[in-house]
């Protein structure tokens, strides 16, 4: 059964006109239910991730001030979200959803999170609507309990990973593979193990090319036995902080070269759903949606 970590706390309240868009994390779940793609017996409600789980990638001094609210005016601005009591309640929960979705994964070949693909935090730090970081976690998780020896991080959010390849540098046992926008947030980019840089408006054809050139090869390569996958729709062309000039039908392709070969090569793998900022939510919900029906026809 396809597993989906999802909690009322992911639909977190913001401020009227916020650019965020919270609502989808409200939209998604009842559309997918709507269409009858799951059944509520598909969903299940994260575990708050414990702190000691948190600190195995997270520095405890940045941990204290981010569960004390004590964050600095400055350091609330670079991750985009008013800071309280809330906020850090629903990063928990998604930490703890991407963790245990990595379990579900190993038992069933893929399980997703509704969000997550929190890749903008770094050890010390929060940045771009990300105060913790769940495929951090998540791959340190697998680690430590020895359940994965290599991992891959698939990362095809339009923004690089830059919080995930800065946790990782220097953890041979994790690969962060990064395709993005080049000259797209963030504007300094760290060294992920590979990271492929795209030019503003590049089209479906061009696009998974490169993702058709890079992913296989990869697979060969580092030999991963876990892949985390961020499948961010920001790269649609409706997209309004993407740059990129993807179709919906483009991106559901990439989510599908992703997913049938994590399946051919029987390599679990977990989703996280990153960004999406279209004008429509509609749009933004569709392409989500896609990862999850294509998910339910690979794997089921």
């Amino acid at each position: 059964m396809l597993k989906i970590a999802w909690s009322k706390e992911y639909a977190h309240h913001l401020p009227e006109g916020h650019r965020f868009p919270m609502l989808k994390y409200e939209l998604l779940p009842e559309q997918l239910l709507y269409e009858g793609t799951v059944t509520d017996a598909n969903f299940f409600q994260p575990t708050p991730l414990s702190e000691d789980r948190i600190l195995r990638v997270h520095d405890q001094a940045y941990w204290q001030k981010l569960k004390h609210l004590q964050l600095t005016p400055s350091e609330i601005r670079k991750t985009g979200f008013p800071l309280s009591q809330e906020l850090v309640d629903r990063e928990v929960h998604i930490m703890g959803g991407t963790v245990e979705a990595s379990e579900f994964a190993l038992e069933y070949g893929v399980a997703m999170n509704i969000a997550g693909g929190t890749h903008h935090a770094f050890t010390d730090r929060g940045e771009g609507f990300c105060l913790l970081n769940d495929i951090a976690l998540g791959a340190q998780y697998l680690l430590d309990e020895q359940k994965a020896q290599k991992v891959l991080v698939v990362d095809l959010d339009v923004h690089q990973g830059n919080g995930t390849a800065q946790i990782f540098k220097e953890e041979p046992r994790v690969f962060t593979f990064s395709m993005h926008g080049g000259k797209n947030y963030p504007f300094h980019k760290e060294k992920s193990d590979l990271d492929v840089e795209l030019s503003d408006g590049i089209e479906d054809a061009a696009y998974l090319a490169l993702l058709n050139q890079h992913l296989p090869q990869l697979l060969d390569h580092v030999e991963p036995d876990f892949v985390f996958f961020l499948s961010g729709v920001d790269v649609l062309a409706t997209d309004k902080l993407g740059k990129l000039a993807l179709t919906t039908a483009g991106c559901k392709e990439r989510d599908r070269i992703v997913l049938e070969l994590c399946h051919q090569n029987s390599i679990p793998v977990v989703a996280s759903m990153g960004g999406g900022y279209s004008t429509r939510i509609a749009d933004i919900v569709e392409a989500h949606a896609n990862t999850y029906r294509l998910a339910q026809q690979i794997f089921f």
